[in-house]
């Protein structure tokens, strides 16, 4: 991948650095039973662990990206990587509930600094003709963090939890010393401290809607697909879990050609095309009558949610030239707002019809089209 003129070596940190983020949220996500009968907790008191890593993530993630422009991003996602990787020795360690939540709230704290910077550099250090491919194949590796989190939480599970958190810890070890951030862009970082008023600019609150609605209306659906995959068609958690995997393993391998298309037809256009096709295939969710049909409109989907995440990276990373990390992170603070948005939001028409609710979110990817199109012609101003 040196067609864009970064080091192989940095450019390979910096895709790892996305990685982490999204995989460190979810490899809990299948050891709630090891983490109740390590603790001596309820199932749903387990299920903390999780909370108490997202809502920090979250929270800080609306002027992370500012802080770590201002400190310079080198040194920030570097810190933040040894602070993650410290939080998860913790974690492995820890011999008491208490301590443990702890733990996962730092990790989810440090995750809210590297995420958004290390996309910002990636986009430094890629020439505008190549960005499209670039922002996809992040997307891309965000996607397998997604995917691969369970199964690394469930293979070390099968022996002791406490090894996923320990695999954490060294990985995020080397990415801090391999130091993904720039040198060049933390110089420049020193000598204009960015303000995050700077990052506010209208396409960046745009694109923030969009991103919250593509969370929102896409891909927060999982619960209530694996909820109707399980209702209409009596699948076993096993079952559903592979169907889900569908989604993901689609935007692992689309995730590149779809980056590689937004060079070739411009941002906006791919993203559009994207929300459009979701438009088409998240009503269709509510109304197939074989779990092989939900299946392939669930994978089909994935695609199409690859080429809009692929679009709006780009809109994402251009948003604010003058304070880049801050506006990744008030996007990326927004897009996780519609996750968390999205089952309870479905859920509630689901218990009344699930194709009211599958039909509910594709009128929200009508919206989502309609936002990608105002981010686009959105000026990237100074707020």
């Amino acid at each position: 991948m040196t067609h864009d003129g970064a080091g192989g070596a940095t450019r390979v940190a910096l895709y790892a650095g996305g990685f982490i983020g999204p995989f460190g949220g979810g490899m809990v996500t299948v050891l709630i039973p090891e983490l109740r009968d390590a603790f001596d907790v309820s199932s749903s008191a387990a299920s903390v662990a999780l909370t108490a890593y997202l809502v920090p993530f979250a929270a800080l993630q609306l002027v992370s990206g500012t802080l770590g422009e201002r400190f310079g991003r080198a040194r920030a996602t570097r810190v933040a990587f040894v602070v993650y990787a410290l939080a998860s020795l913790w974690a492995a360690v820890a011999g008491a509930f208490a301590p443990f939540l702890i733990a996962r709230a730092l990790q989810g704290a440090a995750n809210a600094f590297t995420t958004p910077l290390v996309l910002a550099a990636l986009a430094d250090a890629t020439p505008e003709a190549a960005l499209g491919r670039t922002m996809g194949t992040f997307a891309a590796v965000q996607t397998a963090g997604v995917v691969g989190a369970p199964l690394v939480g469930g293979l070390a599970g099968a022996l002791d939890y406490r090894l996923a958190f320990v695999v954490a810890a060294v990985a995020a070890l080397i990415l801090a010393w391999m130091s993904p951030g720039g040198g060049a862009a933390r110089q420049r970082v020193k000598a204009e401290r960015p303000r995050f008023v700077e990052a506010l600019t209208p396409r960046t609150r745009w694109t923030a809607a969009a991103a919250f609605l593509a969370y929102l209306g896409v891909t927060g659906l999982g619960v209530v697909v694996a909820l109707r995959a399980g209702d209409a068609f009596g699948l076993g958690p096993t079952e559903r879990g592979l169907l889900l995997a569908g989604f993901g393993a689609a935007g692992v391998v689309a995730g590149r050609p779809a980056g590689g298309l937004t060079d070739r037809r411009g941002a906006v256009g791919v993203a559009v095309v994207g929300a459009a096709g979701c438009v088409v295939l998240v009503p269709l969710l509510g109304i197939v009558d074989q779990w092989e049909g939900l299946a392939l409109v669930w994978l089909v989907t994935g695609v199409a949610s690859a080429l809009l995440w692929a679009g709006l990276n780009v809109l994402t990373v251009g948003a604010a030239p003058a304070n880049r990390g801050g506006a990744v992170s008030v996007i990326g603070a927004f897009k996780f707002a519609g996750n968390a948005l999205a089952p309870v939001s479905w859920l509630a028409l689901y218990d009344t019809s699930a194709e009211l609710a599958f039909a509910g979110a594709g009128g929200v990817c009508v919206l989502l089209a309609a936002t990608v199109t105002r981010a686009g012609r959105a000026a990237q101003t100074r707020a």
